[in-house]
């Protein structure tokens, strides 16, 4: 018996853990994995004391990351905090196979050039004037739409119709549709305007604000840097915790939770229960009972996943690249990479693993179905070996020029996410990722589901940030821990931060709220270029 029965022990649930224990109530954490932090979370590549380790994607936190954040900042360690750890990346590379690399500065301007080179794409001089025109008039429209409307109209629109990508130029698509592909898991011609726009906007506020770094990353693997201390800190809070034992189901009377049914058949019973498993497997504890009591859980089935998942490989030399991200604008298979090493200070890479290793390049893939340059099959009909060698091909052919910075000589070792499994005709997925797709808004529920004593705690909760990531993660655990906070009473409440826009466009925004309940357009409905028009009258002929 437990106050708080905490199922699953990702972000989301640990989230809701520490919201929970810090205010006084007995909180217990299950997790079906050996080791906490979810996606998140990095692991050992050997059966050892001291070795390397891989991760299921290297971690990326924008500026626009308030939630994790401040949780970091509450995460004790030696001389300081979690959030200590978070170090700021300068610039990204972004290499092509058919033009001139590009170093993008991702530091804060502080000059009338820097921030001239901060607002690119939108100003790029290789974008013609009139995309760039309508960019500016796209973004606009959405800074000056109100709530209502994005939610009712915009989610309902992909990013790649809003921002007319058929009939823009080449640069423009690969500028703009792609812009947010790289490093989050949004797809331009599924995500809707919504979304994309809104985390597009995000991103490049997070750009031109000085008071905070543009983008961080660790400086060490995940769960030395973050999941491990964290999950001290909750212990010394009173919070058990429960590895190896995954859940099978919920016991429901048809008003309240009575218990949680353990795989090996144990109950264990709760005042409360936060269900906080990942989007995939949220379903199978959906009953038809829970479903008649709480119509949302039944439309979580309907959220759709894709796959981008990581590899690291162990090199004989630390190759630096950039200290920040590479994008890797034509690979097939959408990569983009982190050189590890030179962030990875506090990581003894000396005492683990081969003594020759001495770089880390961690790359994530996020296109499955694209047949590739080497094996000339998508990633997803490969095996394992076959993807860890397609992967370093593409790297090659986007990163020896004239100089060779990678070279087959150099590569000691890799680590494929181990949720990628092999099957007859491939491999597949055990551990996919939400995305968010035109009209899926309405298909993700509140933390809060109406059943008295359960709530949820994952990335495919209704959040602010409204994306598939450790920050909407976060938020949700709080909004879970909330509830059942507002149900016990007088414990106080976690802090929940809006996304912050210019404040200069909000009286536009409340007139565009007076248009939408009268039933009016927004004043920039019409924009969009000729030949789109061109093109859907046509079909309509």
């Amino acid at each position: 018996m437990t106050d708080v029965a905490v199922l699953g022990g990702g972000i989301g649930g640990l989230t809701a853990a520490h919201e929970l224990a810090e205010r006084g109530l007995d909180v217990t954490v299950f997790e079906a994995n050996d080791r906490f932090g979810g996606k998140a979370r990095s692991m050992p590549v050997a059966d050892e004391p001291a070795t390397l380790h891989g991760e299921h994607g290297f971690r990326f936190f924008p500026a626009f990351y308030r939630h994790v954040v401040e949780t970091m900042e509450r995460i004790p360690t030696d001389g300081g905090t979690v959030a200590d750890n978070l170090v700021e990346t300068e610039a990204t590379l972004i290499a092509s196979t058919t033009a001139p690399e590009r170093i993008a500065e991702t530091s804060a301007p502080d000059s009338l050039r820097g921030w001239l080179e901060a607002l690119r794409p939108a100003f790029a001089e290789d974008l013609p004037r009139e995309d760039v025109r309508f960019l500016l008039e796209r973004l606009l429209y959405l800074l000056t739409a109100c709530e209502q409307r994005r939610e009712a109209e915009l989610d309902d629109i992909s990013w790649w119709e809003f921002i007319d990508a058929e009939n823009r130029s080449e640069e423009f698509r690969d500028r703009l549709a792609y812009a947010t592909q790289a490093l989050v898991a949004l797809r331009p011609q599924v995500g809707s305007a919504r979304t994309v726009g809104t985390i597009y906007l995000q991103l490049l506020f997070g750009q031109l604000d000085p008071t905070e770094p543009t983008e961080r990353i660790l400086n060490a693997p995940t769960n030395e840097a973050w999941i491990d201390p964290w999950v001290r800190h909750l212990e010394t809070l009173g919070v058990a915790f429960q590895a190896n034992t995954p859940a099978r189901g919920l016991e429901f009377d048809g008003r309240r939770v009575t218990g949680v049914t353990l795989a090996d058949g144990e109950t264990v019973t709760a005042d409360e229960f936060v269900l906080a498993v990942p989007v995939e497997v949220a379903p199978a504890f959906v009953t038809p009972e829970l479903r008649r009591a709480a119509p949302e859980l039944g439309r979580i089935e309907r959220l759709e996943t894709a796959w981008m998942n990581g590899i690291q490989f162990y090199l004989s030399e630390d190759v630096e690249l950039t200290r920040g991200h590479q994008v890797y604008a034509d690979a097939p298979w959408a990569l983009t990479s982190i050189s590890q090493r030179q962030f990875w200070t506090d990581y003894d890479l000396e005492g683990r693993g081969p003594d020759e290793v001495e770089g880390v390049l961690s790359v994530i893939a996020s296109d499955w179905d694209t047949p590739g340059i080497h094996h000339e099959k998508p990633a997803r009909e490969c095996t394992r070996e076959e993807i860890a060698v397609e992967i370093w091909a593409q790297l090659e052919t986007h990163l020896n020029g004239a100089d060779r910075r990678l070279r087959d000589d150099m590569l000691v070792d890799w680590f494929l996410d181990p949720s990628i499994v092999e099957t007859e005709t491939g491999v597949e997925n055990r551990s996919p990722l939400l995305i968010n797709t035109v009209g899926s808004l309405r298909n993700r529920p509140p933390a809060d589901v109406g059943v008295r004593n359960l709530t949820l705690a994952s990335d495919y909760v209704r959040t602010n940030s409204d994306l598939a990531s450790m920050e909407s993660a976060n938020e949700a655990g709080r909004r879970a821990a909330n509830a059942v906070l507002d149900r016990r009473g007088g414990r106080g409440r976690a802090q929940i931060w809006d996304l912050r826009e210019p404040a200069v466009f909000e009286p536009l925004k409340r007139q565009d709220r007076l248009r939408y309940r009268l039933g009016l357009p927004h004043p920039a409905a019409v924009t969009q270029s000729l030949r789109g028009v061109t093109r859907r009258l046509g079909e309509r002929v």
